[in-house]
Formats: structure tokens, C-alpha cells, sequence
């Protein structure tokens, strides 16, 4: 037996306190002095924190500090986590705002590309979107439109705020050229990229060469001259 038990109580006391894992008893016994009671020291221990903000229990075989059973509700740490949203989320955010109620069909019409199930995901996730109303159609398919956590976030009294086209146009975010003539240009780029395609797989055209000058012919001499030169 030790002969200094407070001592050996003293170094039970900081080897559990700073084990990162619960320890057996033969562990705990192979660290105390030789000749320690490691039992006796655990369950006198274990009494002396009883009553404290920190306990010493018993979890399968092994020993470690825990926090007490009626204080742990006061220690929960809350933390608000930021997460960016991806480009496709705000683009479905967007649409869903500008054309409210809004299947997930027309999101992906007025996109161009099919929406994948993390974006309306992560809009249900922050709040920003809810299910609205069926759509009386084929399938009534389920729309979807944004909340009031969406309008306080982004400090919009009400959906008459979200910024207009001009206002997008000013911040960069739209074509500043009307959308009619930018169509109907894109149009017009569309069908000359036809044309020159379709002239591309026509054959050459001949060219015709220019008319080459006749040489006069000499008019026929008359019969006399030519005997005359006969002779």
C-alpha cells in the first residue's frame, strides 16, 4: 500500500483530467504509484465529485470526467454556420422570385438546364422558399414560392421591391439593349450562320472567261488581182 494516499489521490485526480480517452483500471493502476489502492482511490474519487459541476463515472469498464447530467443543457454551444449558395441555387432563386408561383418545370425552362435536387435543397434549408399551391394542370404539379425569412433577409418590405430591369440593367446584371432587339438580332446572327453554312455546301459557280477579240479575217482579193499575180 502507498503510504502517501492523498498524494496518489492528487495524481489519479490529474491523470483523469487530462486523459483524452475513459481509462480501465489496470491502466489507471499501472500509472499511480506502486502499491496504490486504484480502486479505493476511483470510488473515493468518484464520491468527493459527486455533488460537483464535473462528475467521475463509470462507462464500461472505464473511468472518465464528465460534465454533470443537469448542467449539460446549459453548456450547449449554438453557432450559426454561413453557407454560399451555388450559382444554379441563386439562379433558381431568382426565378422563383420573379415569377412566383413557379413550377420546377418553368425553373428549368426559363434556366435552360434541369435544376438538381440540392438547389431547391438548400433554399428549403435557409428558409428562403416554401410549397405553394398545385398547379390546376396535368399532373398537378407543385409550385413554389419564397417567404418572409427571404424578404427579411434581403430587407424587402414586400415582392413590389425586388429591383427592376432597369435598376438590373444599371448594376450589370442585365443587357442594357432591349430584349426584343437583342432577340431579334441573335435571330438574324442565327439565320446568316444558315446561309453561310448552306453556301458553304454549294459547289463553286463557273466563271465564265471573258470573250477573247476576233481576228479580222482579209476580204478575198478579186479574181484579176490574183491571176495578175499568178503571172
Amino acid at each position: 500500500m502507498s503510504e502517501n494516499r492523498d498524494e496518489d489521490l492528487r495524481t489519479l485526480e490529474a491523470l483523469l483530467f487530462a486523459a483524452a480517452q475513459p481509462l480501465d483500471a489496470a491502466a489507471i493502476a499501472a500509472r499511480l504509484p506502486d502499491g496504490a489502492d486504484a480502486e479505493g482511490l476511483l470510488a473515493q474519487l468518484a464520491a468527493e465529485y459527486a455533488g460537483r459541476g464535473v462528475n467521475l463515472v463509470a462507462t464500461g469498464g472505464c473511468w472518465s470526467m464528465r460534465t454533470a447530467p443537469d448542467l449539460a443543457p446549459l453548456l450547449k454551444l449554438e453557432r450559426e454556420i454561413k453557407r454560399r449558395l451555388s450559382q444554379a441555387a441563386l439562379e433558381t432563386l431568382a426565378i422563383i422570385a420573379y415569377h412566383q408561383p413557379a413550377t420546377r418545370a418553368e425553373v428549368e425552362t426559363i434556366r435552360g438546364v434541369a435544376s438538381s435536387k440540392g438547389s431547391f435543397d438548400a433554399l428549403l434549408e435557409a428558409g428562403w422558399i416554401k410549397p405553394g399551391r398545385r398547379r390546376e394542370a396535368p399532373g398537378r404539379p407543385l409550385t413554389w414560392v419564397t417567404t418572409q425569412a427571404f424578404l427579411d433577409h434581403f430587407g424587402l418590405a414586400g415582392l413590389a421591391e425586388l429591383p427592376g430591369a432597369k435598376e438590373l440593367e444599371a448594376a450589370g446584371l442585365l443587357d442594357a439593349r432591349p430584349a426584343i432587339a437583342a432577340l431579334a438580332e441573335r435571330e438574324a446572327g442565327d439565320r446568316l450562320a444558315e446561309v453561310v453554312e448552306e453556301e458553304d455546301g454549294l459547289p463553286e459557280p463557273l466563271v465564265e472567261a471573258e470573250p477573247r477579240a476576233e481576228t479580222p479575217v482579209p476580204a478575198e482579193e478579186p479574181e484579176s488581182l490574183a491571176a495578175a499575180a499568178a503571172e
